[in-house]
């Protein structure tokens, strides 16, 4: 199977999305001269050109990509070569007004936009196929091509009839008869029950709350059914180049897709990245994704895009101060990417995206953005051959599921203040803080060469997964958990106790009484810490060791963290203070240690196959202490025993020891 590495070869693809057909043919040679100077040597072409390849239905026209193709080559410039399909042109929504998406009002979701498409309507399934098989016998035998990109961040939902249609071909695949699946829907409740296949319905707006477990499954579907039209499309093309790597490009921690999912259909896993510049934090939420796609990867994986400075999206859109860009970067780069990508080249002068920033800004070759752009892709040039390729080891997972997160966000819940996403960022920001590297995992995969295992949140949790989880810590494993986990099965139908009686055995939790979760800004005072967002009224076995407990209210004298063996429950979330020391103290009883001790605040370290990154998330000048002597990639010099880092500095470290 193909992969990065073969795309990559021994360096780090740089470059990003080039939408050349906004602008005149003769801008295009200034770019690719700019491009060489910038050390580019990867671009993204055709992610959204379905109108100006097929400008009306039947018709071709791939000249100007043809000459594109060619340039590209002719500069030693690879291509990712997208199937335009993310976004139909308007003369198909004219024309075939089904293909349009239905929202749960049943209103038409119109073209002028993107991304205007039903993955369930066969009309466009088939147009999207005829045009992904005449790009790819096209440019099957193209010197350029490295890598083929299908769609662009899948995300559409729909809930029209075609999608009821292939919504019950779905369920009846799933569940087999309706008696099973009126079962695991609870159909009893409310006066639901189905007597007939078509009278099922997406889950589309209703008179109050809908059925929880439609609305899971319906989450399911909708990932598959996108799914489905990845895969028709990959197949087509893997057909026509069977040694070209295929990717999509995900959404970070987007719930519309079950990414462990996707991972296992794409030879490349592909992420795009946008941390917000203004985040204290960002640089945080950067390595969580970071650790979360190479996991999905399980080894090195593409930063398809990210912004070079401001993106156009948010409500206040501030750029990226002068060094930032770099530090994020080299800092996906630490944590497994072996390409690092941008949206987009030049910056647009029209549409919906010209406030978003590029490599190339509209202050030009002569702007900040680009002479960043430029110091960028040396660094990269000159990292890559020792770097491309090489694996990120962690010792500690933190668990991470969709149908749990899909599950834990639905109506009626106890508190709509409980984030999911918040929840998994607090926990990740931990063990950053902690220096502990870090990989994420589904519950029910193989554990046992982690050292500890972190679980967030995880509402919903199978057999397998459970029993997962107990195995691991009879085999000798540090289980550390958060609230509201393991409450219900698969059908989102509750566990008997409030919580599964093997996890309560395994916590050494007797009963669980009651949930009481917290408003918003408050918070409950424990021995040691103050806990937010939730707590619970727990009941300890008499063999269980209360490590700290409520102090005040309601619960005032019980647990709110329990630990049996080497599992450990926490019913409340701590504050970021005392969630690090917690998590510090479980990940060092298991033998876990940091990559490097001793560092200052802003720093983090990463190591990466032989070498060692530090990367400075503040703009005061700080020294690192080292053991030994190291050349810096990124300057050539040899440094012994300590390293000074400016604002956002960054060394790439390699001993020089024999």
């Amino acid at each position: 199977m193909p992969s990065l590495r073969d795309a990559a070869r021994g360096r780090i693809l740089f470059g990003g999305d080039y939408n050349p057909e906004q602008w005149p043919e003769e801008v295009w040679e200034d770019d690719v001269r700019l491009m060489k100077e910038a050390g580019v040597n990867s671009v993204t072409l055709g992610v959204f050109s379905w109108a100006k390849i097929e400008p009306r239905p039947g018709a071709r026209e791939f000249g100007w990509l043809d000459r594109l193709m060619d340039l590209m080559h002719a500069h030693g410039i690879g291509v990712v070569l997208a199937t335009p399909t993310t976004s139909p042109p308007p003369w198909m929504g004219a024309r075939h007004p089904e293909t349009l998406p239905r929202a749960e009002d049943g209103s038409i979701v119109w073209y002028g936009s993107r991304q205007q498409f039903c993955a369930s309507s066969p009309v466009y399934r088939r147009y999207a196929a005829a045009l992904t098989e005449d790009l790819a016998a096209r440019y099957a035998e193209h010197p350029a091509l490295t890598v083929w990109h299908i769609n662009n961040e899948y995300c559409t939902h729909c809930w029209c009839d075609e999608t009821a249609v292939h919504f019950r071909r779905w369920l009846c695949a799933r569940y087999g008869t309706l008696d099973a699946l009126n079962e695991a829907w609870g159909t009893a409740f409310w006066s639901q029950h189905y007597d007939s296949w078509s009278e099922i319905l997406p889950p589309r707006k209703a008179q109050y709350m809908k059925n929880p477990t439609q609305v899971l499954d319906f989450k399911r579907f909708t990932s598959d059914a996108l799914m489905e039209c990845f895969t028709a499309e990959r197949d087509i093309v893997a057909r026509h180049t069977p040694h070209i790597p295929v990717t999509t490009n995900f959404m970070p921690l987007w719930s519309g897709q079950d990414a462990w999912a996707w991972a296992a259909e794409e030879d490349i896993v592909s992420v795009d990245i946008y941390p917000d510049p203004r985040d204290p934090w960002g640089g945080q939420y950067n390595a969580m994704l970071a650790d979360m796609t190479r996991s999905q990867a399980a080894g090195p994986w593409m930063l398809m895009e990210q912004a070079a400075g401001a993106v156009n999206w948010r409500g206040v859109n501030h750029p990226k101060p002068e060094g930032l860009n770099r530090l994020w970067s080299l800092q996906s780069v630490a944590r497994g990417a072996d390409a690092v990508c941008y949206f987009q080249w030049r910056q647009s002068r029209q549409g919906s995206e010209k406030f978003h920033s590029g490599m190339l800004g509209h202050a030009g070759e002569h702007g900040r953005a680009f002479r960043e752009t430029r110091r960028l892709g040396a660094e990269l040039a000159a990292i890559g051959p020792a770097v491309a390729g090489t694996a990120v080891a962690a010792d500690v997972a933190v668990l991470h599921d969709w149908d749990a997160w899909w599950a834990g966000a639905q109506e009626g819940s106890p508190s709509t203040l409980l984030d999911y996403t918040e929840v998994v960022r607090r926990w990740h920001r931990a063990l950053w803080e902690n220096g502990t590297a870090t990989e994420f995992a589904r519950p029910d995969a193989g554990l046992s060469r982690f050292k500890a295992v972190v679980v967030p949140h995880l509402y919903l949790l199978g057999d397998a997964a459970i029993d997962n989880l107990v195995a691991y810590v009879r085999g000798g494993g540090r289980l550390v958990c958060g609230f509201f986990t393991g409450i219900a099965d698969v059908d989102d139908r509750i566990r008997p106790g409030g919580m599964d009686v093997r996890l309560r055995e395994l916590f050494g939790i007797r009963t669980l009484h009651e949930w009481w979760p917290l408003e918003a800004d408050t918070a409950v005072q424990c021995d040691g810490f103050r806990g937010t967002v939730w707590s619970e009224e727990l009941e300890a076995a008499e063999d269980a060791e209360v490590v700290a407990a409520y102090r005040e209210g309601e619960l005032a004298g019980l647990p709110a963290v329990l630990r049996r063996g080497g599992a450990t429950y926490v019913s409340t979330l701590p504050e970021p203070p005392a969630l690090r020391a917690l998590v510090g103290d479980v990940v060092r009883a298991a033998g876990v240690r940091p990559v490097l001790s001793g560092l200052p605040e802003s720093v983090e370290a990463v190591r990466r196959g032989e070498l060692l990154f530090l990367l400075h998330h503040g703009r005061e000048m700080v020294t690192v202490t080292v053991p030994g002597a190291y050349e810096d990639l990124l300057t050539g010099r040899v440094v012994t025993d300590r390293v000074a880092l400016g604002r956002y500095g960054v060394a790439v470290l390699r001993s020089t020891a024999p």
